[in-house]
């Protein structure tokens, strides 16, 4: 199993969480962030004075899939969140040890 971290703009979630039920992604955990990278925030001027904006918001997506269609997913996410600028976002892929369904006790991809 895998888990796919992707931090995304949040104006592309809706887009790629339907992307990713066609896929075959039965769920996801979504959070609202702020961070920057290659970015680095920007300038805004708010009642004549400029501001300093650090943090740029983006959409967090947690999602655990069998390795099957793990680079499938991968490719969805960055086909669908792309817009081609700067502070598209990033994917990273992590190895999932063990996975748990609290309800039934089900395990590993059973719990997915």
């Amino acid at each position: 199993m895998k888990l796919i971290i992707a931090a995304i703009k949040p104006f592309k979630l809706d887009e790629v969480r339907e992307a990713l039920t066609e896929v075959g992604v039965g769920g996801m955990m979504v959070s609202e962030i702020k961070g920057f990278g290659a970015q680095s925030g920007h300038t805004e001027i708010y009642r004549g004075a400029e501001y300093d904006v650090n943090f740029v918001p983006k959409a967090k997506l947690e999602i655990v899939v069998p390795d099957a269609i793990a680079e499938q997913v991968v490719e969805t996410i960055q086909s669908k969140a792309k817009t081609d600028k700067i502070g598209d976002g990033k994917i990273f892929v992590l190895d999932v040890a063990q996975a748990v369904r609290v309800r039934t006790g089900e395990t590993n991809e059973d719990a997915l």
